[in-house]
């Protein structure tokens, strides 16, 4: 019996759709060392989990040429798909076809499938490789990017938004992924910049590359706008599918309890010697994180960005959690601009999708000098402090060593709603360290004395012994408890089931103002 015709002629039609811009433009994207939009979506999905829609679907402009290049699915793959067994939705643009560049029907593709995901609540995830907005198609090309900034926007805090930058993206085009709470880009293959480098150098004289504007290592260690770098594209689809195992679908369900198999009583010996007998020297806090969390495995955000903080996802007893650390081992773990904000937005993000937050604190201060008053630290280090107090997730706070100032109350404290506030012995907590503190208590003393550098080690030493201790602070309930480095693993581990049915609310509003 022959084949119905049809069928025939509906089979050809979507192979011709899986074609994109055809074999010579796929040869040329396979040439820059680049995969196209379909081999992105089947390395990030579950083998043969992902449904296409609007395959059919093509621009409806004729000018300047654009009738020659119509192509089916237009420049974008749209559909959903699998992580792990979970729905998630995705697109991914097409550069074989007249750049990848977003028009009318490009973008109400992208809406569609961002619409459909906020509706069923599973994550959003945009594989952008284009040239920008489609000049030919004009003001519908600029409104189709509009459309898409609102549903980033509307979609903030209820989906997670995962951009994975694999090619250009500029001009207009970088807002969207801006919106998103996690970019990704590939080390010499992806760049964004709001204005290329001719228009740098027409308006400013500045000769720069691609690369050295706004590539992969310029965003992830200068600008802080990449969360995530690495170098390739199957590498990169790797850490976001890694990245998934840690977050709920949407801010209505709790993140994927994973059990791992490693013992919620294991002690650590190691980290009873952890911190240096001299407090002015520095340790990895990193190392402290991989011998607390399960199996060690800490995804890091940021990595590379503001590293005087550290943030990231990582498992205890199988509980997912955000951690936000102080690094003693970069500038002291002094917090700064870009510190404070790179910790306000993870603290913000970890809130909005019930992702319960561990502290480990030890930081002398907020960094003095002018560049830093001057740059708003005032209104960096606030972002900070607004997102822990806004954030009503558990919230466990370790002291390890320095508590010093300000950073003490922002830093998860009991006093704006930490649920559980533990210290090592070695923990010093105060106004400020020993030696500030000496000089401007004993100062008409340290100017009368014989030996004014002995006295003022006999004063340090014994302000550090008064003063810069948790026990002051366990005494007004400030700390929960002191505790055995060894011992933390487990007691993180019993606060988290502890607090796994908190609940806490903050006044009815609108949204809050917070000092951005």
């Amino acid at each position: 019996m022959s084949e119905n015709p049809k069928i025939q002629k509906l089979r050809e039609t979507k192979m011709k759709s899986r074609q994109g811009g055809g074999a010579e433009r796929i040869e040329a994207q396979h040439q820059r060392g680049k995969l196209t939009a379909r081999e992105r979506i089947d390395l990030l999905l579950d083998k043969g989990s992902f449904r296409e829609i609007d395959a059919f679907k093509t621009h409806r402009s004729t000018e300047f040429g654009l009738d020659s290049q119509r192509f089916l699915g237009d420049s974008v793959v749209t559909g959903w798909g699998t992580i792990e067994g979970r729905l998630v939705y995705v697109f991914s643009q097409d550069f074989t076809v007249i750049g990848g560049s977003l028009g009318e029907a490009h973008a109400q593709k992208i809406c569609k499938v961002m619409d459909m995901a906020l509706k069923n609540g599973a994550p959003i995830i945009g594989l952008n490789d284009s040239g920008g907005a489609r000049i030919q198609e004009g003001v519908d090309s600029l409104g189709g990017y509009a459309d898409i900034f609102l549903r980033n926007t509307l979609a903030s805090g209820v989906i997670p938004q995962i951009s994975v930058i694999m090619g250009p993206c500029a001009g207009g085009a970088v807002y969207s992924p801006a919106l998103t709470d996690f970019i990704f880009m590939v080390r010499n293959s992806s760049y964004m910049f709001v204005t290329g480098p001719d228009v740098v150098k027409a308006v400013t004289h500045e000769t720069v590359s691609f690369e050295d504007l706004g590539g992969a290592s310029v965003h992830a260690e200068k600008s802080g706008v990449c969360h995530v770098a690495a170098d390739s594209e199957a590498d990169t689809l790797y850490l976001v599918r890694k990245l998934l195992s840690y977050l709920p679908q949407n801010n209505m369900e709790d993140p994927p309890f994973v059990s791992t198999g490693d013992d919620p009583l294991r002690m650590e010996e190691a980290l009873d010697r952890i911190i240096p007998d001299d407090p002015s020297k520095p340790y990895d806090i990193k190392d402290v994180i991989h011998l607390l969390v399960d199996d060690g495995q800490f995804f890091e955000i940021h990595e590379n960005f503001a590293t005087n903080i550290v943030v990231g996802f990582a498992r205890l007893g199988g509980h997912s959690v955000g951690i936000v650390a102080n690094q003693p081992a970069v500038l002291a773990g002094v917090l700064d601009i870009d510190s404070s904000e790179k910790g306000a937005r993870f603290v913000r993000f970890c809130d909005a999708f019930n992702i319960p937050i561990l502290t480990l604190e030890d930081t002398p201060g907020f960094l003095p000098g002018t560049g830093q008053e001057h740059g708003g630290i005032i209104r960096s280090g606030a972002k900070l402090l607004y997102a822990y107090c806004e954030a009503t997730v558990p919230k466990i706070t370790v002291v390890t060593r320095k508590a010093y100032g300000g950073a003490y109350c922002v830093m998860s404290s009991k006093h704006i709603r930490g649920d559980i506030n533990l210290a090592w012995p070695t923990a010093e907590i105060a106004v400020m360290g020993p030696d500030g503190a000496v000089n401007i208590i004993f100062r008409k003393e340290l100017e009368k004395a014989e030996d004014p550098a002995q006295r003022k080690a006999e004063l340090v030493a014994e302000y550090r012994e008064k003063f810069a201790n948790p026990y002051i602070a366990a005494e007004r309930g400030y700390l929960d408890d002191i505790i055995e480095p060894r011992e933390t693993r487990q007691r993180l581990i019993n606060a988290l089931e502890m607090l796994s049915n908190k609940r806490d609310s903050n006044p009815a509003k609108k949204h809050g103002n917070i000092p951005l």
